[in-house]
């Protein structure tokens, strides 16, 4: 069963989402059979490259809130994330433009380190003093070296700017296809989605509805004939 993840590196609730769903995973039965991929979603697509502000001016100015109430949304999301056992910093953190980020987990998805650098970057812009988008290039090939992707191949998707430009394009287009106007966004087999950071119950009962749902019907009998017809098997209620 595979399951896409739709999510950006800006996205606290995607953080958060993350580590339910992984909780949830942790527990199911066919958890070894579960493949999950990570779809790009940027939160803010027209930001510019090097347009980086401090997270409380950006939320105060997005939603026309003061930045005490900005700081005090910040608290709320530090504390949900300790309870996922996640480090979070209510204070310092900066935003920018993730484009690059989202074109370096493809290229990570291609080495199949794609969920490696995602736990990087998430701890990168979440947890860590140093930013994620003002450092320039380099400190983004050090991330995907921590990652385990080679330095000089992270270097020449930066240089780039077409290197999977088209796959993280792709991505949002088919994001909007699905209906997808936020994240995090879960696709289960695509047969189930399930939207933002939902409790870990949840998460356990779509995978396990989806689960049974892609199990191949078993053909009933009776009386010797075929019990499988144009429109499937016919199932007992038991």
């Amino acid at each position: 069963m595979r399951v896409e993840i739709w999510s950006d590196i800006a996205c606290p609730w995607c953080y958060v989402g993350k580590a339910r769903f992984e909780k949830a995973l942790r527990a199911f039965p066919h958890r070894d059979q579960v493949e999950v991929v990570h779809r790009s979603f940027e939160l803010d697509p027209r930001r510019a490259k090097g347009d980086v502000q401090p997270v409380l001016t950006m939320l105060a100015a997005k939603y026309g809130m003061s930045e005490a109430q900005a700081q005090a949304g910040e608290d709320n999301l530090g504390a949900q994330a300790a309870a996922e056992g996640l480090e979070y910093r209510t204070t310092g953190r900066d935003h920018g433009n993730t484009f690059d980020l989202h074109r370096l987990l493809h290229l990570a998805g291609e080495k199949g380190r794609q969920d490696e650098l995602i736990r990087v970057l998430y701890r990168a812009n979440f947890a860590e003093e140093r930013s994620l988008f003002s450092e320039g290039d380099e400190r983004l090939v050090d991330l995907a070296v921590e990652a385990g992707l080679d330095a000089e191949e992270a270097r020449a998707v930066l240089a780039d700017p077409a290197a999977y430009a088209d796959a993280v394009r792709a991505d949002e287009r088919e994001a909007a296809e699905l209906g997808a106007n936020g994240v995090p966004f879960f696709v289960l087999d695509r047969t189930y989605g399930v939207s933002g950071a939902q409790p870990a119950e949840v998460f356990t009962q779509a995978l396990t509805r989806a689960w049974g749902e892609r199990m191949p019907l078993r053909t009933v009998e009776d009386g010797g004939a075929d019990a499988c017809g144009p429109d499937g098997c016919a199932v007992p209620q038991r």
